[in-house]
């Protein structure tokens, strides 16, 4: 059995390469997905595609179309989405996609500090695991893998 992971959360830091890296220690089979971490070319996407738009506005509507669609596609094809909120950017796209994942039936595994607990007790509670750290995260997915 393999997992179809997606990484959803800011793509600033390299929390996503610790995921990985860590599952590959481990062994784990699974494959992983997750926006376009290429901020520069998610952001201009929509100009790339379309073409030149009158406004900034516009610009982010193209971009935010297209990017929303490939998250879409990619978070259908997974098994569980690990969704990290760190403290460090704001994350209106991670509980958008957290929350997308919640209903459409992906299992979540929240990656949260205990400093967030309050923001994000609602959402908490609808994921499947809460965890603090992306080491937590993996050890709860080697657990899905864990024999009697």
């Amino acid at each position: 059995m393999e997992l179809n992971v997606y990484l959803a959360g800011e793509i600033h830091s390299d929390w996503r390469d610790t995921i990985k890296d860590l599952a590959k220690k481990n062994d784990l089979p699974v494959n992983f997905y997750g926006p376009m971490e290429n901020h520069d070319k998610s952001d201009k996407i929509g100009e790339m595609i379309l073409g030149e738009q009158p406004t900034n506005i516009y610009t982010d509507e193209a971009a935010s179309s297209i990017n929303n669609l490939r998250t879409q596609i990619l978070m259908k094809k997974s098994d569980v989405v690990i969704a990290l909120f760190g403290e460090e950017y704001k994350q209106w796209n991670t509980a958008m996609d957290a929350s997308r994942a919640i209903e459409a039936g992906i299992p979540v595994i929240l990656i949260r500090p205990e400093k967030l607990h309050h923001a994000l007790k609602e959402l908490s509670n609808k994921a499947q695991v809460v965890v603090e750290t992306p080491e937590q995260a993996v050890q709860t997915l080697g657990y899905i893998f864990a024999e009697q």
